[in-house]
This record gives C-alpha cells, structure tokens and sequence, in this order.
C-alpha cells in the first residue's frame, strides 16, 4: 500500500518561528482589543459570530411564526424576547466551549441547541400569553423548528468563516514517543479544529540540567513567549505529578491553554467516567451492555430511515445501476460474505465498483495470507472502474445496504462490516466488532475512512462500542455528511 501523505509522526514537526509582534508581554496581563487584536481576541470574536449567527436565527424564527399567525405584532413580541433567547443560551454554555478544547464541532452541541430552542420557546410562550399576543401551538412549532435549523447552518457558516479570517492557534506539543505521535497524527487525521503544531520537544523533567535537545520545565514560561504559544499539547509517556503541576501553572500563568494526552491509556481509555466522592475522583469504566430500550429504538430507527431512504432514493438506484452496467459489463450489484453481528455471515449489497472478475484477481494486488494486519485499502487498485471510482468518492456504492438494514443485517450507524475471511484472523480480543450490527456509516468512515490504519480503525470503533447511544449514533449520522463531501480518504 502507498504511505499516506497523512503517516505523520512528531518528528516531522518542525519548529517553526512565531509571527512578528511587539516585545513579549505576559498573555495573561495584555490589553484586550479585537481590532488590535491583543489578548484572548481570537475565540471572543467567535462568541460574538456565535452571538450574532443565534440572533439571526432567532429574528428567522420570529418572522416565519409571524407569517402563519399573528402577522407583524406577533414578530415584534418575540423578538422582543430577544435578549432571554441570548442569556438561555449563554447559561448552555453555547458561547464558551470552543477555547476550552482543541476540537469543538456543531454538531457537538446539538443537544444543548435543543435544550436551548425548547426552554426558550417556553419562556415565550409564556411571556406572550400574559400580553394581548396569541402565541398558540402552531407559531410556537414553527419558531421552535425554524431556529433549531436556522442556528444549527449559521453556526456551521460562523465557524467556518472564523476558521478561514482567523489564524490558527499555535500548538506546542510537549513529549516524544508513540503517545506524541498519535497526538500529530490525530491532528493531520482530524477535521474541525483550528490548532497549528509549530513546535515539538521532549520534556526533560530535570531543573537543572536538562538532556541535549530537550525543554527544561524552568524555560518552558520563556518558550511560550518566545515561539507566541497559544495552546500546549502535553504527550509525555512518563508523565509525572511534578511535571503535571509544573506545567498547569506555567500555562496558567501565561494564559496558555492546555490539552493532555493520559499516559495510561487504559486507565483514562474510551469506556470511563470521572465521578467525585466528596473531594475524592473515581474513574469508572463502563461495562455493562447497552439497555434494550435503546437497542429497541435504534433497531426501530434503522428500519424506518432505511425503508423511507429506499423509497426517496429509487430513481437514483435505477439512475446509477445503468450507469454501472454502461461502464463496464457485468452486474450492477455487488454481493459479498460479510461478518455480522455475533458472527453471522450475511450477504452485503453493494453497487459494483469493479470489473467483474475483481474476486478472481485479488491475488494480483493483495496476498491475504501476507498482510500483517487482517486489512487491506489499496487507493489505487487497478480492478476499480472509471464510474466505480466517482462512485466510491462520494460513497454511492454503499447505498444498496439499505436494504440489509430493512433485513436486520446492518444498522444505519455501527462498526465497519468486515470481510468473514478477514474475520477469521482477528485476535480474540477484536470479538467487540461483532457486539453489534454493522453500520452503513460509523467511527471509521467519520474519523478518517480509507487513511487508518489497522490499530486506529480499531480504537475509534472500540470507543464507539464502548460508549454506545443514540445521541452518538445521530453525531456521526450528521458528520458523515461532512465526511463524503470532504472525501477525504475515499478510494
């Protein structure tokens, strides 16, 4: 297989030297200006594009409730309620989650979004009805699905034009080793943050006399100065309490952000949550099987997306399915053995990328009994049709497998259906990608698609497993969307 242009270990990194500005002054003590950009200014203009994206929202909503009932003395009284829509919002936190993490996406915080929308129609409602206003139940549904949507795309478009006017944030990534390099790699894999790895450097724990080539936690405060830091990275292997302390401080103490990847990857995984006893922290790890009333509603959510998708999209079956069989002879279709939920074999459908003897020609690209991990992505495989490829860039081919959804074979959202062949060289500790049914979509496809390499397709469908739930499954629905028109790792 080719190396992928996003294989990137830390090493690559190079220190890259900070923008020209004023003599260093400590972050935390600089004046506050958004046009002269000085402070924190980069994430207060993005809660104010958030701001002003919610109050465009919310005026749409007024102005659509208006129009089916009350006519423009109903829109002034909404919008009168204005400013309690804003401060609803700003008790969700809806203004303040971006700077805290290295990714935050939209589509994140969809459930707050409808706390939000649905506390705030309340709070008109009942507002309007002590006023000579009607505020009934159809402009109350109207406002209520019109800024749900409306907030949702302008939030979308704010961070997307943020992320284009705006630089990037200045990361230091602080460690060395495989935890360092998952942490660059991650970030080149990764869409949706805005955070630039100019620098990389081993810690040296030591005060005194730090190891060639390493940073010494004493000079750590005049390297975020010097290099203008935005956000540090901590990647160490051996992370220490000394160290941890240490570095909180300096960061704090400079107004760095701070991000750290846990050392002890299976204490601080995927299935765990942090409680308080009193002041004492326990790490909990989830493992218990999902309820079945959520597997109940996925089950009964798969069979009524699938069945409604089919009937939309049959036009466009019979559309590609011509296409398919111009292109190169053969089927339209595909069927392939695949591994199912517990282990069941069960026949998958797909449209056909390949020439028709592709399974005979295997042998010509891949030796199955060669590969050292039970995987295989070829993104130039000389079986694919011309029609083929268009059909894989923009995952068409996949549809058909509605219909294995409407069977009971797959599931909308799940892990990666697997060839059974491949199945059969997993190790026993991979059994956790038959608890559930395949999905059309999931982690994979979401988090990198064709460029994961074994270990990483696994983790990000381990934690899928592990921390299954609806709101999870509707998260990746909405960012699939994002991923096929990226098509980032489609091949």
């Amino acid at each position: 297989m080719e190396p992928s242009d996003t294989d990137v270990t830390i090493q690559q990194i190079t220190a890259a030297p900070a923008p020209a500005r004023e003599p260093a002054v400590d972050p935390g003590r600089r004046p506050f200006s958004l046009v002269g950009r000085q402070g924190p200014w980069k994430h207060a203009l993005l809660r104010r594009m958030l701001a002003a994206a919610d109050v465009l929202a919310i005026l749409f909503g007024c102005v659509a409730a208006g129009n089916v009932s009350g006519g423009i003395a109903l829109t002034i009284a909404a919008a009168a309620t204005l400013p309690l829509w804003i401060l609803i919002a700003k008790f969700h936190g809806l203004y303040d989650h971006d700077h805290t993490r290295i990714r935050h996406l939209t589509s994140d915080e969809l459930p707050n979004l409808f706390y939000w929308v649905t506390l705030s129609v309340v709070a008109t409602s009942l507002i309007l009805n002590l006023t000579p206003i009607e505020f009934s139940v159809t402009p109350a549904v109207v406002i209520w699905t019109e800024v749900l949507l409306m907030s949702f795309l302008l939030r979308i478009a704010a961070r997307g034009i943020w992320r284009r006017v705006v630089p990037a944030e200045r990361g230091l990534v602080i460690g060395e080793g495989p935890l360092a390099d998952s942490v660059a790699r991650k970030l080149s894999l990764e869409h949706g943050h805005h955070l630039e790895l100019v620098a990389s450097l081993p810690i040296e724990s030591r005060l005194d006399r730090p190891s060639e080539g390493a940073l010494a936690l004493g000079d750590l405060g005049a390297l975020l100065e010097d290099r203008d830091i935005e956000r540090v990275v901590l990647a160490a292997s051996d992370l220490d309490e000394r160290t941890l302390s240490t570095v909180v401080s300096t960061c704090r103490e400079h107004a760095v952000r701070l991000s750290v990847a846990p050392p002890l990857r299976a204490m601080l995984g995927t299935a765990v949550r942090l409680n308080h006893l009193a002041e004492l922290p326990l790490i909990e790890f989830k493992t218990w099987d999902p309820s079945r009333s959520t597997a109940l509603l996925k089950r009964a959510f798969d069979a009524a997306f699938a069945s409604l998708a089919l009937l939309v999209c049959l036009p466009l079956f019979a559309l590609l399915a011509l296409v398919v069989r111009i292109d190169s002879p053969g089927p339209a279709f595909f069927r392939q053995q695949r591994s199912g939920q517990g282990g069941r074999p069960f026949m998958i459908i797909k449209f056909r990328t390949m020439v028709r003897d592709a399974e005979d020609r295997l042998s010509e690209v891949v030796r199955l009994d060669e590969l050292a991990d039970p995987m295989f992505k070829l993104r130039s495989d000389p079986r694919v049709t011309r029609v083929g490829r268009v059909l894989r860039r923009w995952s068409l081919d996949e549809l058909p497998q509605l219909i294995n959804v409407v069977r009971g074979e797959m599931s909308i959202v799940g892990p990666r259906p697997e060839e059974t062949r491949l199945v059969e060289r997993y190790d026993p500790g991979l059994s956790f990608r038959n608890e559930m049914r395949p999905g059309i979509t999931g982690p994979m496809q979401v988090h990198g698609r064709g460029e994961l390499n074994f270990q990483e397709r696994v983790a990000v469908e381990r934690e899928y497993v592990e921390n299954h739930s609806l709101r999870r499954d509707f998260k990746l629905l909405v960012r699939t969307v994002s991923a096929i028109f990226r098509k980032h790792g489609a091949y």
